[in-house]
């Protein structure tokens, strides 16, 4: 995708470094973050400069392929085992960590490890790159798949960013939209702001301005009237995991979206690659959910009117609050899941045959 006419990757690595966009600096703020260390991409993850379930996967991959090349030649294996307990511990939602995790320590177990550490050091920075595109493909072929599901004229929900910001480019759930667009269909996208952090308002109405589609940031609250007054046609959302039954965990809010939409009759889609599937997860309540700080619901952080960035309370001072990250859908809500195959319905059998698929 594009910035101002030149092309970026969520996820990339140049000279040495990754390269990452600095998320909590947009909408305000274009910048990259950069770093050779992969103790400063496990906190680049835990803090959220990178996110969304694809960007975090692509990340925690080139981030133990660093690992490697950072690892000595004496004691290889042990600083890989240090660097990985380090990287998966940093959010524990997001499926996609997990198989980045394992797809390079693989590659480094396949060229020998400990016997072979610059064999292994090149490995997994291969497997790194190929677990990158692999996403960026993956999300591509989602929109192919997903567009077909969107009408002309249609006014489309989205919750959270599940676009080229949370994968390696393209996005899940933005994906059709993009494609569909291409295709010459008006859609107009209805951005829920998705507090505490505001993923929709400051990183969807981001990505869909410099697209060109027409949008509309709405407050969380407002979709169940925009939806019952008809503005809405079609709700589409990622997911940061997919229990081997179909349920799925997402931005806290989609639940509760998904509750509405039913009642209202109109179609619920969840948007994923299959590496965002854990198949050894049997529903949802497995899922483990990510409880994140306080902080980040009572204060908030915005450009003031003379364009300077200011972290500001919007609670009483001594104020408790409460911040899971996630929560689940059950598989009843879920119209389909769109992946890089096809679209499967939200069951046992449509994960197993999303998953076989994958693999051909």
């Amino acid at each position: 995708m594009n910035v101002d006419g030149k092309p970026f990757r969520t996820v990339d690595f140049k000279d040495g470094e990754l390269v990452l966009i600095d998320q909590p600096r947009l909408p305000h703020r274009f910048e990259l973050w950069r770093s050779s260390d992969y103790r400063e991409i496990a906190t680049a993850i835990s803090t959220m400069v990178v996110r969304g379930a694809g960007a975090i996967g692509a990340t925690g991959a080139y981030g133990l392929a660093i690992a490697a090349r950072q690892a000595p030649n004496q004691g290889f294996m042990s600083f890989i085992d240090e660097a990985e307990s380090v990287l998966s511990n940093t959010r524990p939602t997001a499926q996609n960590l997990f198989a980045g995790l394992s797809r390079v320590r693989k590659a480094i177990a396949e060229a020998g490890g400990e016997n072979a550490p610059q064999s292994s050091r090149e490995a997994a920075l291969n497997a790194a790159h190929e677990f990158a595109d692999r996403d960026a493909q993956n999300c591509q072929d989602i929109g192919r798949h997903g567009s077909v599901l969107l009408q002309d004229g249609w006014g489309v929900s989205t919750h959270c960013n599940a676009g080229w910001l949370a994968f390696v480019d393209w996005g899940s759930a933005l994906s059709p939209v993009y494609q569909a667009a291409r295709e010459g269909k008006r859609l107009k996208v209805f951005v829920d702001e998705t507090r505490p952090r505001g993923q929709g308002s400051r990183l969807t109405a981001w990505e869909l301005a410099g697209e060109g589609i027409e949008h509309a940031v709405i407050a969380d609250n407002a979709f169940a009237h925009l939806a019952a007054q008809g503005e809405i046609q079609a709700v589409i959302t990622g997911a940061d995991r997919v229990a081997a039954n179909g349920d799925v965990a997402n931005k806290i809010g989609t639940h509760g979206h998904a509750i509405i939409a039913r009642h209202l009759g109109i179609p619920f889609y969840v948007a994923l690659p299959s590496s965002t599937v854990d198949p050894d997860c049997p529903n949802g309540t497995a899922i483990p959910i990510e409880e994140r700080s306080g902080d980040e619901v009572r204060w908030t952080l915005g450009e003031d009117e003379d364009g300077e960035l200011r972290r500001v309370r919007t609670t009483p001072k001594d104020c408790q609050a409460r911040n899971p990250a996630f929560d689940v859908t059950p598989a009843e809500l879920i119209d389909g899941l769109i992946s890089e195959s096809g679209i499967y319905p939200a069951s046992s059998a449509g994960v197993r045959a999303l998953l076989g698929a994958s693999k051909r």
